[in-house]
C-alpha cells in the first residue's frame, strides 16, 4: 500500500472509513445491533471477549516498552493503563466491570478465583492479542504511538458503544436484563480521551511518509480486530 496523505486530518478520515467498512459494516456488529444471535450465541461472545478484555493491560505495556523515555509519550498509554485499573477505585478495575456484564449473560458461567472461565480462549481471540503485542517488539516509538491511537482508540469508544447498545436489544433480554455498564464506560468517559492523549504527539508528525506508516500502522492493528469479531462471528453462527 502506496497512499499519500497531506495532513493527519487525512489519515484520521480514512481510517474512520476503513472502520465503517470492517466494524461497523461487518457481520458481527450487523447480526448483533439486528438481534439475530442466539442466546448461546451471545453467551459464547461475553466469555470469548472478556479474554480479550483481560489481556489489553498487557498490550498497553508492551506499548509503552516500546516508547522512549520521555514522560510525554509514554504518560498517555500509562494514562490508559491505569483507566483500565479503574484509577485505584474499588469495582472500577475493567477486568471487574467486564463481570458485570459477563455475569448478566452467562449467570451460571463458572469462574475461577480471579474470575477466568472454564472455557479455553479461542483462536480468534488468541490471535488478535498476539498481533498486537508482537507488533510492538519491532515498533518505532511513533508506530507504538499509532497502533495504540489510530489502531484502536480513535474508533474503540464508538464500536463499544454500538456493541454496549446492541446487547440491549430486546431479543437478548429475554432470559435477564444485561448490565451494558462496561460498554457505556468505555465509549462515554475512556476510549475518547484516550485517543485525544495520543493524538496530542501523534499529529506532530506531519512529513508525507510519517503520514503514511502511521496509517499503515493504524490499518494493519485495525484489521487485526476486525478479523477477530468476524471469526467470532464464524465461531458462534457454527455454535447453531
Amino acid at each position: 500500500m502506496n497512499r499519500q496523505f497531506s495532513t493527519y486530518e487525512d489519515v484520521e478520515q480514512s481510517m474512520l472509513a476503513l472502520v465503517d467498512e470492517h466494524f461497523f459494516q461487518g457481520s458481527f456488529l450487523q447480526t448483533l445491533c439486528s438481534g439475530n444471535y442466539n442466546n448461546v450465541q451471545l453467551r459464547y461472545f461475553a466469555l470469548q471477549y472478556g479474554y480479550y478484555s483481560r489481556h489489553f493491560p498487557r498490550v498497553l505495556g508492551a506499548a509503552i516498552a516500546a516508547m522512549p523515555p520521555i514522560d510525554e509519550w509514554w504518560v498517555p498509554v500509562a494514562d490508559n493503563l491505569w483507566d483500565e485499573a479503574g484509577r485505584g477505585e474499588s469495582g472500577r478495575a475493567h477486568e471487574k466491570l467486564y463481570l458485570t456484564f459477563l455475569k448478566s449473560v452467562v449467570p451460571d458461567a463458572k469462574l475461577d478465583r480471579h474470575g477466568i472461565p472454564d472455557v479455553p480462549m479461542s483462536p480468534a481471540v488468541e490471535t488478535a492479542i498476539d498481533t498486537f503485542i508482537q507488533f510492538f517488539r519491532e515498533a518505532t516509538p511513533l508506530q507504538a504511538m499509532a497502533a495504540v491511537g489510530l489502531g484502536s482508540e480513535l474508533f474503540a469508544g464508538a464500536v463499544m458503544a454500538r456493541i454496549g447498545e446492541g446487547v440491549l436489544h430486546p431479543h437478548y433480554q429475554a432470559e435477564g436484563a444485561v448490565n451494558s455498564l462496561f460498554w457505556q464506560v468505555h465509549a462515554d468517559e475512556h476510549e475518547p480521551r484516550h485517543y485525544e492523549l495520543c493524538k496530542q504527539i501523534l499529529q506532530r508528525h506531519t512529513a508525507p511518509d510519517e503520514l503514511r506508516l502511521m496509517y499503515e500502522t493504524g490499518r494493519y492493528i485495525a484489521l487485526s480486530e476486525a478479523s477477530m469479531y468476524e471469526e467470532l462471528h464464524a465461531e458462534m453462527m457454527s455454535l447453531v
